[in-house]
């Protein structure tokens, strides 16, 4: 996951508006684009993708604005593949003003606007919209991975008869196979206990709700807005959005193991905003524009925050080309 922008409603120099890309395998999804995203997408080195699929959490200014020009810059490109923009309530209407920017394009847009609980599925995942609480239509998102099958028992499948090769994936699939004795070997026999994927949840804008404690039970990775801090919790109230405590308080309730917190206001100072919600959720980080979080298998390790100079540095190493 590559941090875009980071910054609240208004942009800084340092923080652009709110976008996320999100990089799983060959899929690029977008979760938000606000003024200022294809620039920032050239600046922190991924590139202006051809993107898989845009999520757009709200349509507020600071989340949308950037979505025009880059459907135009894709035209440009000569792009042909169908590009899937989903959100709440008001993305058609969204699309359809926006098309005097962006004029006609040579690829095909599918608009879907989703309610909560309506699942985009992909490869091997999928995306679960998730009802959040900002006054206006608004979804966060949570990518789940599928259960994996258990590891694979050599020497099991080798006391049971089966000769390496196809056999051998079609009880990794879950599918019984007949070995050349006659022996019909089920995966039970020959799996260890199935694995869970990972999992994620993006917030966007939205005040502290149930159902968001509910997407993100287990994450490994909660992304929640922390526009102010604990002194303007009536102003966060009053305007549908959270603090960094109470941000906190989500991914405590939620026993995520990471929480990252970002749509910062300029009138606080990021490690302000890290030590009032570490007060209540030890395990918050704060990232910059171009910031990285990595994302491991469960089984391999926990969720690593990666700082744009040093994911540079890592880009550049021969030895990771």
């Amino acid at each position: 996951m590559l941090f875009v922008g980071t910054a609240g409603a208004v942009p800084t120099a340092q923080r652009g508006t709110a976008a996320t890309l999100i990089r799983r395998g060959g899929d690029r999804l977008l979760v938000d684009c606000g003024e200022g995203t294809q620039r920032q997408l050239l600046r922190s080195g991924a590139g202006l993708v051809d993107l898989d699929a845009v999520f757009l959490t709200h349509m507020h200014a600071d989340h949308v604005l950037g979505l025009p020009g880059m459907l135009k810059t894709f035209a440009l490109r000569g792009r042909e593949q169908p590009l899937a923009i989903y959100g709440p309530s008001g993305l058609r209407e969204l699309i359809r003003s926006s098309r005097i920017f962006f004029g006609r394009l040579p690829y095909s847009l599918d608009v879907v606007e989703l309610a909560a609980g309506e699942a985009v599925g992909f490869d091997g995942y999928r995306i679960e919209p998730v009802a959040t609480d900002h006054g206006a239509p608004s979804l966060g998102y949570a990518l789940v991975e599928d259960i994996r099958p258990g590891r694979f028992d050599l020497d099991a499948a080798a006391a049971a008869g089966v000769p390496p090769g196809p056999m051998f994936g079609a009880l990794q699939r879950g599918e019984p196979v007949t070995t050349p004795s006659g022996r019909t070997v089920d995966p039970a026999e020959v799996l260890g206990p199935a694995r869970r994927g990972r999992k994620l949840v993006l917030t966007g804008d939205t005040r502290p709700c149930t159902a968001l404690v509910e997407a993100a039970a287990a994450a490994d990775l909660l992304v929640m807005e922390a526009t102010f801090m604990r002194e303007e919790a009536d102003r966060a109230a009053e305007t549908g959005h959270s603090t960094a405590a109470e941000a906190a308080g989500i991914a405590a309730a939620a026993h995520v193991s990471l929480l990252a917190l970002t749509h910062l206001s300029q009138r606080s100072m990021p490690r302000e905003i890290a030590a009032e919600a570490r007060e209540v959720f030890a395990d918050t980080v704060v990232p910059r524009d171009f910031d990285a979080i990595e994302l491991p298998l469960p089984e391999r390790g926990a969720p690593q925050l990666i700082r744009a100079a040093d994911r540079r540095g890592q880009a550049e190493s021969p030895a990771v080309q």
